[in-house]
């Protein structure tokens, strides 16, 4: 049967990224992707101004509710950008509501990058993320968002594998069943994600492109989910994600060097079927 998954996370407008990223991505790779927003803004926070934001935050619970009572389940449920330190509390609730023993939920912790954490949530934000965090059986972290929540020193430096062993063991102990730390880099030739997995420290690369683009992190969690629900192996599924998003941002540099209109990853899509044998 046709897997389906609940994909949590805001709707902006124009940017790429959230839901506007996940729904297609997900979709694509063969999954029902229904969807729960947090809110819905104009554009992306990320370099454009006086963008509008309608806060979805009363929606939340009583979509879940409706779900719940229609009988509907679901294979995965996948959670992203929060627009409060409110809907943490609700999110963990929902995944209560809507989860049953063979739910995968996957919970990307976004709410920072480059060290810093984005100006719109407050200083405890990432407390009540590590809440989310321990109901997952799969965490997707960047740098920053790790050792936010972890409380330990952030290193813009190269990573070294006791660094990345560090982290990825604080994760564990944070909750979480299976961590990932994504935006991994040994060198100035590959990048990709680590993850702790039976007590094993795995890695996938793919290859670095010299860009940043905002929602590229959204495109790799929902390529990566798509790639799950296929019945591809967590490592296998972390390739294809670093693959398929190494590939976007490759394509997007040479054709759209503005880092604020997301990637080209509509164009890409038949180039990640066919890593999923599609």
């Amino acid at each position: 049967m046709q897997k389906r998954v609940a994909a949590i996370h805001d709707i902006s407008g124009f940017g790429k990224c959230s839901l506007t990223v996940a729904l297609p991505i997900i979709s694509a790779a063969g999954s029902e992707c229904a969807v729960i927003p947090t809110a819905v803004l104009s554009t992306h926070t990320g370099g454009f101004k006086d963008f509008t934001f309608r806060d979805l935050t009363e929606d939340i619970l009583p979509i879940a509710e409706h779900w719940r009572r229609e009988g509907i389940r679901f294979d995965a449920i996948y959670t992203g950008y929060l627009g409060s330190f409110e809907q943490i509390d609700l999110v963990c609730k929902v995944i209560d509501i809507l989860r049953d023993e063979n739910t995968l939920v996957v919970v990307d912790p976004v709410m920072a990058d480059h060290g810093k954490l984005y100006p719109i949530f407050p200083d405890n934000f990432p407390d009540g993320m590590k809440k989310l965090c321990a109901k997952a059986d799969i965490v997707i972290p960047n740098l920053t968002e790790a050792c936010l929540m972890l409380g330990i020193e952030y290193n813009d430096g190269i990573f070294t594998e006791e660094y990345v062993k560090e982290i990825l063991d604080g994760l564990l102990a944070m909750g979480a069943k299976t961590p990932v730390l994504t935006g991994v880099y040994f060198d100035d030739k590959k990048l990709g994600a680590a993850c702790l997995e039976n007590g094993e420290i795995k890695y996938a690369f793919a290859d670095r492109i010299n860009a940043m683009y905002h929602g590229t992190g959204d495109v790799f969690g929902s390529a990566l989910i798509g790639a799950l629900m296929e019945g591809f192996a967590l490592q296998a599924s972390l390739e294809i994600a670093a693959k398929y998003t190494s590939g976007c941002i490759d394509r997007t540099l040479r054709f759209q060097p503005d880092r604020t209109y997301g990637v080209d990853f509509e164009n890409e899509l038949p180039k990640y079927l066919k890593m999923l044998g599609k």
